[in-house]
């Protein structure tokens, strides 16, 4: 028997299941539309396990957070750039050749309440 879960269900599950740091509002909200995407692609239904989501994927707040804990596994090196910021943009370019990338375009900054541009994502764990 599958059910049908729309975000705010899926939130819920997250709640439930004392998960719901895992992610921010943002990083759910990219997971479950790429979810949703995967299903209409592949013409077959996930079954919604919360802690499988949060074991096979990890929202990273930007690309320093990132490269703390995978630096050692990307081709492209520091040395091979001018700058930090050319180096970073060669890891994300290089990462989808890695694994999937579901990017977070956009954040809502509790200071203002206004929604600006993001550099967060999030990967599957390799």
């Amino acid at each position: 028997m599958k059910e049908n879960v729309g975000f705010c269900d899926f939130q819920d599950r997250f709640r439930t299941m004392d998960r719901n740091e895992n992610f921010s509002y943002e990083g759910k909200k990219a997971l479950f539309e790429y979810l949703e995407q995967y299903e209409e692609d592949c013409n077959t239904e996930i079954e919604l396990d919360v802690i499988a989501l949060c074991c096979e994927y990890t929202e990273y707040k930007d690309i320093d957070e990132f490269l703390r804990e995978y630096s050692n596994t990307i081709k492209a090196e520091r040395k091979d750039f001018d700058t930090e910021e050319e180096y970073k943009t060669a890891v994300m370019e290089e990462l989808p050749n890695y694994t999937t990338v579901i990017e977070i375009s956009e954040r809502l900054n509790p200071k203002t309440l206004n929604y600006e541009k993001s550099e967060a994502f999030i990967i599957q764990c390799f």
